[in-house]
């Protein structure tokens, strides 16, 4: 494939953050570790590096740390027929071709055929109030903010479908003519878009209780409305497929440093003594996958919230998993955080 490949090689000391600016710049979704001669060391994606987060490795940890040791790989010259078998087969999007142990080519499965196209159904929760950001939704939703020159969830949905979605969901309450009137059928990006109207807020989950019969029964993703993110949600979709979760809940990295010594004892005796230190903490990103029979558990004007369902299936030893996320991610819940979109926006990577 050209010499694009050349772009995906990677030094063993290099940061886990290196790896991420090549796996992100190259748009190949892989990158390869290899030797200063070149040799095959190992290969680095995404969900190794999310992988390595649960794990407590830091973005600054060296990239050997979360590599694959022992990538698929196959010899430069075999056929792309039989490439293309043994990536369908493994559920690889590429695989290196070494000679001698080296890296000479990088094979891609191309993402444009229909198998790269989601039936699952997308729910965006665009009915909040946005009293934060008063005055500025004093005669309008919070979803139809401009960042730039688009509304807030219009980036949203442009991401889902550059993603490979097009079954959406919006659920409306406050002011919604103008978010329907925008959008309307979702004809004009090719997509299909319906509405959920709810009488009186019904919490963070509630509205899936309203989810129409023929909605798909597949997985649903849902988000709030007022996120600003780079998040690859086809990498969120097959995340949650392939550990079988019931739902997954997208998690963040969190630090806060201590500004004091911290004293460990038994009794009056000082075990251990550590100065100033950081405590690293996963919170809730409001983003989730939530399988039909989760979805079905929320009942027609329920109001509940989706940490209490997500609890409620805990405690039923439903498996809810933690897809950590380390691409860009903002809640614009206040004003200063509009104002902070409005500088991001022209340096990152969002659809046009």
């Amino acid at each position: 494939m050209e010499q694009k490949w050349k772009q995906v090689l990677i030094a063993p000391d290099s940061s886990i953050r290196d790896a991420l600016k090549i796996i992100d710049q190259a748009s190949l979704r892989i990158a390869l570790v290899v030797s200063e001669a070149q040799q095959l060391l190992g290969v680095v994606t995404d969900g190794d590096i999310r992988r390595g987060l649960l794990k407590n490795f830091s973005l600054d940890s060296p990239v050997s740390a979360v590599m694959n040791n022992h990538p698929v790989t196959a010899q430069n010259g075999t056929s792309r027929r039989e490439l293309i078998k043994l990536m369908n087969e493994k559920g690889l999007l590429s695989i290196p071709l070494l000679e001698n142990g080296k890296v000479v080519d990088l094979e891609i499965l191309q993402r444009n055929s229909p198998e790269f196209r989601h039936d699952n159904p997308v729910f965006l929760m665009a009915g909040g109030f946005g009293t934060r950001l008063k005055p500025l939704t004093n005669d309008c939703p919070k979803p139809m903010l401009k960042v730039g020159d688009k509304p807030i969830l219009e980036l949203v949905l442009l991401s889902f479908i550059r993603s490979g979605f097009h079954n959406f969901y919006i659920s409306l309450h406050y002011m919604p003519e103008q978010i329907q009137q925008y959008f309307g059928d979702g004809s004009k990006w090719n997509v299909s878009i319906k509405y959920i109207y709810e009488d009186l807020p019904l919490g963070t989950a509630g509205a899936l209780g309203l989810l129409p019969p023929d909605a798909p029964k597949l997985p649903v993703l849902l988000m709030n409305g007022d996120l600003l993110t780079t998040v690859d949600f086809e990498q969120l979709l097959e995340f949650h497929n392939k550990s079988r979760s019931d739902a997954t809940m997208c998690v963040r990295d969190y630090e806060y440093q201590i500004p004091f010594g911290v004293i460990n004892g038994d009794g009056e005796r000082v075990l251990s003594m550590v100065e100033k230190p950081i405590q690293r903490l996963f919170v809730n990103a409001g983003i989730y996958v939530i399988n039909p029979e989760v979805r079905a558990q929320v009942k027609p004007n329920q109001r509940i919230d989706m940490p209490t369902l997500l609890e409620q299936n805990i405690e039923l030893t439903k498996k809810v998993s933690m897809f950590p996320i380390h691409e860009y991610w903002l809640d614009i819940g206040r004003i200063d955080d509009y104002q902070r979109a409005q500088i991001d926006v022209h340096n990152l990577r969002l659809p046009a």
